[in-house]
């Protein structure tokens, strides 16, 4: 019995021992380009090209740091401002458009709304790159190229946004707690606000990441619709002291300096607000 048992067990533990095996590789795989960046980041731009990248002799991170905000003007401040700005006040204006949207197509009812959310659907579909174009086009009939409105606008909309609202809504939003607000007397927008929105806390969350994580990294559009370099975000930003390092060497630093202290705010986002997003895990357990 006890060899049968072994026989059974050695499946699952070579199993395990599979699934543990290919987590370790993508781990790896994700920290390393990270490990990379802040091992880069302590070196001068002698060291970087001249010594080994895991040598410690030449500590510059903090010479480093006082260039990358010294070089041309202190411009790295302002796209950091302006990333911080575009992506903060985006993704948390995105959320409660995105989580609202989905809502209403929850619990409302009105004509053509499955055929409406097929759209939205399709629209996840749809590459971000695809709408720069048409974008500009419209920025430039409204007068609107090469403003803060261009980059910022566009961002407020998310189709998958609306979709997890709606996923949300279906979930953590129980009908029989809307009917009873309805017959306490409370209108529509009064239900949503103070009863729905608070049970949605977690879906805005997760929305609210997304749409961070995604506006942060907003490169093409940005590229698109700016030629004014205090407007630029960081990626933009950086992206064009790269193509000058090749020309100017003394931008490789901080361009690696730059990147790992553009990584920071997501990570940061992240650690924050993993206790709000863990709890929508168990959130909306009503009966």
């Amino acid at each position: 019995m006890s060899t049968t048992h072994s026989t059974a067990l050695r499946p699952r533990l070579l199993g395990r021992a599979t699934v543990n095996a290919v987590v370790a590789i993508c781990v790896l795989y994700t920290l390393l380009p990270v490990l990379w960046l802040l091992l880069a980041a302590t070196k001068s731009r002698d060291a970087l090209f001249g010594s080994s990248i895991l040598s410690f002799s030449d500590f510059s991170l903090v010479s480093n740091v006082k260039d990358l905000f010294a070089m041309d003007g202190g411009l790295y401040a302002r796209w950091y401002g302006n990333s911080l700005l575009y992506a903060v006040l985006g993704a948390a204006l995105g959320a409660l458009i995105s989580v609202a949207c989905g809502y209403a197509f929850d619990k409302y009812d009105f004509r053509h709304k499955e055929k409406l959310f097929g759209l939205v659907l399709a629209a996840v579909m749809v590459p971000q790159t695809v709408l720069a174009l048409p974008l500009y086009l419209i920025a430039s009939e409204t007068g609107a190229v090469n403003t803060f409105w261009s980059v910022f606008v566009p961002v407020l909309f998310n189709p998958f946004g609306v979709y997890l609202g709606r996923i949300f809504a279906q979930g953590y939003v129980p009908n029989e707690v809307l009917e009873a607000a309805r017959v306490d007397g409370a209108g529509e927008l009064t239900t949503y606000l103070r009863v729905s929105l608070r049970m949605l806390g977690p879906g805005l969350v997760t929305v609210f990441l997304f749409q961070l994580t995604a506006i942060w990294n907003n490169f093409f559009l940005p590229m698109v619709m700016l030629s004014d370099q205090h407007l630029y975000p960081v990626s933009l930003g950086l992206y064009q002291w790269n193509s000058q390092a090749s020309v100017s060497p003394e931008y490789y630093p901080v361009v690696i300096t730059g990147s790992l202290l553009a990584v920071l705010p997501l990570i940061l986002a992240f650690v924050l607000l993993q206790r709000f997003w863990r709890s929508g895990l168990t959130a909306g357990a009503v009966k």
